[in-house]
């Protein structure tokens, strides 16, 4: 059995920030979630979190596939996987929920390790802040904190990345005897170095080849540093594979993003989550993309969009705004100030200027006009509007849900709609115009006289 226990138990002090260190986002992205989706890509057959501190705040984040357990008191690693207990059997491989560009190779090798323990080292010109490895005749043995450590051990340069593999007996053996004898009273798991290798187990090292791998986020900067760093090598990426990038500086794409070759971003653009931008699309400038798929040939311009679906050779925005439920088919004109959400948009349809479609299916080449509105709510529930094939919604119309409109119809500018609509008839639904003449020069008169 292979199993991944990430510690995101940390308050996260030197962040501070009123939320937990591993909520925090690189690209859209939790940190949390970069370390459980590499435990995921790994050869892993269980894998578990250990939360504290802002655990509430964790939860959401967390797949339902993945188990949960609870430091009480953030007093040391060794604590924090102590709280997992009954999760440790088989190999257990420790990783952190602040520590987000470990590799699923480096994991996958981990697991094969036949120490029983292993631990994952690198080598840092500015080791400040990390445990040293301090060896003799080139076997390690033992861990130093920086807070413990002597001066000469300071100027040790190979560093604990706090990364190790354990068989779940050792593992066990070791968290039964670790004390708290150090500056800060905490249980640190380092010290099982010294524990396994006085009962006789054996204990390797393996130094990764990227230091910059199993560096942690501590604080602000260090995130902005992260996030920097891991944007550029994302859109490296990118250019390298044939994306065409206009300003790389102020493009940002999370990993989980896929970009065809061909597609062009324009400054100022953000595209997150599960997005997918397909060859020749042409997002930005200013816009944001989470979580939606975008179709060939089809320009999203100063736009807002999330979990929605876009197709091919469409035009949306500027100022648009798709919302989560958005399903829009081929050749769509979706205009300034346009806000949908949770509706189905046929081939073809229009809607320029000004308006709201919520909960609407809508038909083929149907026209919706400026200052059109589908009035869903009703205080209550949601509402649908289904709109047929070919209709011309007139402005500043008003579709009082639920309510149908046939194929062909055409509703006069200025209508309430509160009854269904049969195809290819003429709906008006406002009050008469009435026009008093030369009422204005008569009030006239009247102020006049009264002074």
């Amino acid at each position: 059995m292979k199993k991944v226990l990430i510690l995101a138990a940390g308050l996260g002090k030197r962040m501070n920030s009123p939320r937990p260190k591993v909520v925090h986002e690189v690209l859209g992205k939790p940190l949390l979630n970069w370390t459980i989706d590499v435990a995921k890509e790994a050869k892993t057959d269980e894998i578990g979190v250990v939360l504290g501190h802002g655990a509430e705040l964790v939860y959401p984040l967390i797949p339902s596939d993945v188990k949960i357990f609870i430091q009480e008191s953030q007093v040391g690693t060794a604590n924090a996987v102590k709280a997992a207990k009954n999760f440790l059997n088989g190999k257990v491989v420790i990783l952190y929920g602040d520590v987000p560009l470990i590799s699923s190779e480096v994991v996958n090798f981990l697991f094969e390790s036949k120490a029983n323990m292993t631990i994952l080292t690198a080598i840092l010109e500015t080791p400040f802040g990390y445990g040293r490895i301090v060896r003799k005749d080139g076997k390690v043995i033992k861990i130093v904190e920086e807070n413990d450590a002597t001066d000469d051990i300071r100027k040790i340069k190979e560093i604990n990345s706090g990364i190790y593999a354990f068989d779940s007996e050792s593992l066990v053996y070791a968290l039964d005897r670790i004390k708290n004898n150090n500056k800060k009273g905490e249980y640190y798991l380092t010290d099982a170095v010294e524990i396994l290798l006085a009962g006789g187990y054996v204990v390797e090292t393996v130094q990764v080849k990227n230091p910059n791998s199993v560096l942690g986020v501590n604080t602000q900067k260090e995130l902005a540093t992260l996030i920097k760093n891991v944007k550029d090598d994302i859109n490296n990426a990118l250019m390298d594979a044939g994306v065409t990038i206009e300003e790389p500086q102020t493009t940002f794409v999370g990993p989980d993003v896929i970009v065809e070759s061909g597609a062009v971003l324009k400054p100022f653009t953000f595209i997150y989550g599960k997005s997918r931008i397909s060859s020749n699309a042409s997002i930005g400038p200013a816009t944001t993309i989470v979580d939606c798929t975008v179709g060939n040939n089809t320009f999203v311009i100063r736009s807002d969009c999330s979990g929605s679906v876009i197709g091919n050779n469409c035009s949306i925005g500027p100022f648009s705004r798709l919302r989560p439920g958005t399903f829009i088919e081929d050749n769509v004109k979706i205009g300034n100030y346009v806000e949908v959400k949770n509706s189905h948009l046929s081939k073809g349809v229009k809607s320029q200027h000004l308006t709201y479609l919520g909960d609407a299916t809508i038909g083929e080449d149907t026209n919706i006009g400026a200052g059109t509105i589908t009035c869903n709510y009703d205080g209550i529930r949601k509402n649908k509007t289904f709109i047929g094939k070919n209709v011309f919604v007139g402005s500043n119309t008003a579709l009082v849900a639920p309510v149908k409109v046939g194929d062909g119809a055409l509703i006069g500018a200025g209508s309430t709609i509160t009854d269904d609509v049969p195809a290819y008839a003429l709906a008006l639904g406002r009050a008469k115009q009435l026009n008093k003449e030369e009422w204005v020069l008569k009030k006239r008169r009247d102020s006049s006289d009264e002074k």
